[in-house]
C-alpha cells in the first residue's frame, strides 16, 4: 500500500508522527509537504494529497491542518476523492460505508496518540460495499 499524506503548518508536526507510524508499517509514503511550521495555504496541500490519489500515484491519503477542517474540504473538491475528517476509531463507518480514500485529522485538536490508532483503524478497515455501494456511486456520479 502507498499512501499520500499531506499537511499545513498546523498539522505538520502530526504529519510529522503518522510518517513514522507508517513506515514502521512497511506503508510506502508520499509526503506532499508541507516541510515546516512555517505558514502555508492548506488548500493547495488538500489538492494535492486528493489529485495524488486519484492519479493513483498513491493508493489512498491523509490530510492534516489544524482542526482538519479546511484541508479536508479542499481535499474533497478533487473528483472522486471522499475524505473524512475522523475524530474517533469509532468513525471507522467512513470506510465500511463511505469507502473513504482520504482520512482527514487535526493536528491541534488530536493527541498524536489518538490520531495513530485512528490511522491504524482507518488502514486496516475495508469497505463493505454491498447496500453502500450504491451511495457511494451517487457520490461519485
Amino acid at each position: 500500500m502507498k499512501i499520500a499524506i499531506a499537511s499545513d503548518h498546523g498539522g505538520y508536526q502530526l504529519k510529522e508522527e503518522i510518517k513514522k507510524y507508517l513506515e514502521g508499517r512497511n506503508i510506502e509514503v508520499v509526503d506532499l509537504g508541507t516541510n515546516s511550521e512555517e505558514s502555508v495555504d492548506y488548500p493547495i496541500y488538500g489538492k494535492a494529497c486528493g489529485e495524488a490519489v486519484m492519479s493513483g500515484k498513491a493508493d489512498r491519503g491523509i490530510v492534516c491542518c489544524g482542526t482538519g477542517i479546511g484541508i479536508s474540504i479542499a481535499a474533497n473538491k478533487v473528483k472522486g476523492i471522499r475524505c473524512a475528517l475522523c475524530t474517533d476509531v469509532h468513525m471507522e463507518m467512513s470506510r465500511k460505508h463511505n469507502d473513504s480514500n482520504v482520512l482527514s485529522l487535526g493536528g491541534r485538536t488530536t493527541p498524536v496518540d489518538k490520531a495513530l490508532e485512528i490511522v491504524g483503524v482507518w488502514l486496516d478497515t475495508e469497505f463493505e460495499g454491498g447496500r453502500h455501494q450504491r451511495r457511494v456511486d451517487m457520490l461519485n456520479a
